[in-house]
C-alpha cells in the first residue's frame, strides 16, 4: 500500500472548510504581524508542534496525552499574552461606522488645531491631541477631566501651558468638541520603536494602535510636530504639511479603517505631499 493511498481527498464541503480555516489563520497572522506578539506566537507554535511530533513519532503516549490535555490551558495563556492584539482586533470589529458623531463638523477642526500647534511648537510646549473617529474612547476619557468645550486654538494652548492642572496628559476631541483633557493614553510596547521617542510620542502611537484616532503631537524638547495614525508616527512635519494631512483625513465621511490607512500613507492632498510621504516611508524602512 502506497502512502498516497492512505489519504482521502476532501469533498466540496471539505475544501470549503479548508479555505475558511486558511483564511482565519491568515487573518490571525496578519493581525500579529509587526507586533511584539508575533515572535511569541511563532515560538509557541514551533515549540508545541515539535513536542507533539516527537511524542507521536516516539510513541510516548503519556506525554502525547498530556500535551493534548494542555491545549485548553495553552489557549487561555494565548488570550492573556496577546491581550493587546486581541483587544485591538475586537475594537476594530466593533466599530460603529453608522454613528454620525459630527463628522461634517470635524472638517472645521483643522484651522484651530493648526493655530494651537503653531503656538505650542514655537514656545516648545508639549502637547498631545487625539481626534476620535469610529472607535469610541470613553474609557480613556474617564481617566481625565470632562470638559465638553468648543475647540479653539486659545483653549488648546491654555490646556497644555506648563504648571496648569490639565497640561500633563492628552486631550480628546470627539465630534467638534473637546470632551476631555488630562487623559492617560496607553503606551505602545513595540520593541522596534526608536528609543529616542519619549512618553508623549509612545502614548500617541499606543492609542492609535488600539483605536483609529488621529493624534497630533508637539515635542516639549524640540517643538517638532508629529502626526500618529494606525500605529504609525510621522515626525518633523511643517505646519503646512500637517494642514494638508489633517484636511485629507477629516474632509470625508467615514469610509472604514482601510480607507484612512490609505489616506495617511498616500497623503491624498497633492503630488508634492505624496512624494514627501513616500520619501519618509522609505527612510523608516531603512
Amino acid at each position: 500500500m502506497r502512502w498516497s493511498e492512505a489519504f482521502e481527498l476532501p469533498d466540496v464541503l471539505g475544501w470549503i472548510e479548508i479555505l475558511i480555516l486558511a483564511a482565519m489563520l491568515y487573518a490571525v497572522f496578519l493581525l500579529f504581524k509587526g507586533t511584539r506578539g508575533s515572535s511569541i506566537l511563532t515560538g509557541l507554535i514551533i515549540l508545541f508542534g515539535v513536542l507533539f511530533a516527537i511524542t507521536s513519532l516516539s510513541h510516548l503516549d503519556v506525554l502525547n496525552w498530556l500535551l493534548s490535555k494542555l491545549t485548553l490551558y495553552i489557549s487561555l495563556a494565548v488570550v492573556v499574552i496577546f491581550q493587546p492584539e486581541i483587544r485591538r482586533m475586537l475594537a476594530r470589529l466593533g466599530r460603529q461606522p453608522w454613528r454620525n458623531n459630527g463628522m461634517a463638523a470635524q472638517r472645521s477642526l483643522v484651522d484651530p488645531i493648526l493655530r494651537a500647534v503653531k503656538i505650542l511648537s514655537k514656545r516648545k510646549i508639549g502637547a498631545l491631541i487625539a481626534i476620535e473617529r469610529e472607535i469610541g474612547m470613553r474609557a480613556i476619557q474617564d481617566t481625565g477631566t470632562r470638559l465638553n468645550s468648543m475647540v479653539s486654538a486659545e483653549l488648546l494652548a491654555t490646556i497644555f501651558f506648563p504648571h496648569t492642572p490639565l497640561h500633563d496628559g492628552g486631550v480628546i476631541i470627539s465630534g467638534d468638541r473637546i470632551c476631555a483633557a488630562g487623559c492617560l493614553f496607553p503606551l505602545s510596547q513595540r520593541e522596534e520603536i526608536s528609543r529616542t521617542l519619549g512618553t508623549r510620542h509612545r502614548a500617541a502611537i499606543g492609542i492609535t494602535e488600539e483605536t483609529d484616532a488621529i493624534v497630533v503631537v508637539v515635542s516639549e524638547e524640540t517643538g517638532a510636530i508629529s502626526l500618529a495614525y494606525n500605529g504609525k508616527l510621522r515626525r518633523g512635519l511643517e505646519p503646512e504639511r500637517l494642514h494638508r494631512m489633517l484636511a485629507s483625513l477629516l474632509r470625508r465621511e467615514r469610509t472604514g479603517l482601510s480607507r484612512f490607512r490609505e489616506k495617511i500613507e498616500t497623503g491624498e492632498a497633492d503630488l508634492s505631499d505624496t512624494v514627501l510621504m513616500m520619501h519618509d516611508e522609505a527612510q523608516n524602512d531603512e
